[in-house]
């Protein structure tokens, strides 16, 4: 490790916290929308609705902004003790990448659902797809940010 008990602390709380919304990101993938998609399409936005005002909460908030906080702070605390910020800078950018992904794609996409909720097919038409192709995306990128804090916890 980089001989900074800080720099191990930051990096073990980033690659927690990224691997809580790498989870989350991955249990949507293959169990929540699978599971919703099975439903009618009033029953799929009354419960995507519902879930898109529940999370809004401060758990997820810890793990959202936290695991880029945190990988923020490994990449400093890497740089002030002189060692290689590489792996902690790499997962940075992925977790920059996936918070670019859910505020340009997917939070737009809960707010039209919301907002044509009332005509529930044509609502969830606009909604499904889309907001599981980024999903997808969203995972692949915080689970890569996982892999590359483990990584440098790793390699020390």
């Amino acid at each position: 490790m980089s001989g900074s008990v800080l720099h191990d602390v930051l990096v073990l709380g980033a690659l927690v916290a990224s691997a809580w919304l790498a989870g989350l990101f991955y249990a949507f993938a293959c169990s929540v929308m699978p599971g919703l998609g099975r439903t009618a399409d009033g029953t799929f936005v009354e419960a995507m609705t519902s879930i898109n005002a529940a999370i809004r909460n401060p758990l997820f908030a810890a793990s959202f902004f936290g695991a880029p906080l945190l990988t923020a702070g490994a990449v400093l605390s890497a740089v002030a003790g002189g060692g290689a910020p590489a792996a902690p800078a790499a997962a940075l950018v992925l977790h920059a990448a996936a918070f670019a992904v859910t505020v340009a794609r997917n939070l737009p996409l809960n707010d039209a659902l919301d907002a044509g909720a009332r005509v529930p097919a044509s609502a969830r038409w606009g909604f499904e797809a889309p907001w599981r192709r980024w999903n997808a995306v969203r995972a692949v990128l915080v689970t890569a940010s996982v892999v590359c804090l483990g990584a440098g916890l790793a390699a020390g």
